[in-house]
């Protein structure tokens, strides 16, 4: 028997999903072009605390879209800011 999700399950994961894309284009646009001049590392560093602390909240509810959607997030913004210090760097800004 399939089970059904109900609508919090679908609207909190569609949320996830959303959350997560969001950093698409942001870590496409840094990786082809290498500038990074109008990122904040403040927001991102304060972004990944909080896409933690809901990894966090996931692990304790045992709730597998949180930790998914939002660890994947992690990665995400975690990579780009990671790409901020190093094109921040060659073009000598500090």
């Amino acid at each position: 028997m399939h089970k059904i999700l109900a609508p919090e399950s679908i609207i909190g994961i569609a949320a996830g999903v959303c959350t997560t894309v969001s950093a698409l284009p942001q870590l496409i646009k840094a990786l082809k072009t290498k500038q990074v001049e109008g990122l904040s590392p403040v927001m991102f560093s304060i972004l990944l605390v909080g896409l933690s602390l809901w990894v966090a909240y996931g692990f304790l509810r045992n709730d597998l879209p949180i930790i998914i959607t939002n660890g994947t997030s992690v990665l995400l913004n975690g990579v780009v800011l990671v790409l901020y210090f190093m094109y921040r760097e060659k073009t000598g800004k500090t």
